[in-house]
């Protein structure tokens, strides 16, 4: 591995290890630490990253693990749907590893990800929130949504592909100056 996969490897971890003692701030942290790749890999010039998106899905493992050893602490249907949908994305991994075809991710959007941050907000700030069949279909509905939308740009679309971080940041600064 190049020094610079070894930064990244570094970051990704310790963007991932909050998520250990604060769930729902640490599991934030742990998203945005994963976007960081695209800022490091601009500014690093330290060896490079050789297949990056092989190289991003097996680092995701890192925060999914720890977010998914949190989810275990929970009871009932919050806890199962967790686990469930953990495995789900886990199959998608493999698949994704098996064939290098980005579009398969599609198959298996992250949507763990996404019920994970909903459930440790939920015990934070919607305590009374019920799982049952009903309320988390109208939870996972719009958040599977969201999800195939995100790897429908970053997969297939692959919208940012050929984005650079400081064009992020220029095109965020523009928009708002």
């Amino acid at each position: 591995m190049s020094t610079e996969e070894w930064i990244i490897v570094a970051v990704r971890v310790a963007g991932s290890l909050p998520v250990l003692r604060w769930p729902f701030a640490g599991g934030c942290i742990a998203v945005a630490t994963d976007l960081s790749d695209l800022f490091l890999r601009s500014y690093l010039q330290l060896g490079g990253v050789s297949n990056y998106q092989s190289f991003d899905k097996w680092l995701d493992q890192i925060y999914l693990g720890l977010f998914l050893v949190v989810a275990l602490r929970w009871r009932g249907p919050a806890r199962a749907v967790a686990i469930g949908l953990f495995a789900f994305r886990l199959a998608g991994f493999a698949v994704f590893e098996a064939s290098g075809e980005r579009w398969t991710l599609l198959l298996f959007p992250n949507v763990f990800e996404f019920w994970f941050l909903f459930v440790a907000g939920a015990q934070r700030w919607w305590p009374e929130f019920r799982y049952r069949a009903g309320p988390i279909a109208a939870v996972l509905g719009p958040l599977a949504v969201l999800k195939l939308f995100q790897e429908y740009a970053l997969h297939v679309g692959r919208w940012l592909d050929d984005f650079t971080a400081r064009e992020a940041v220029e095109a965020v600064t523009s928009f708002f100056t």
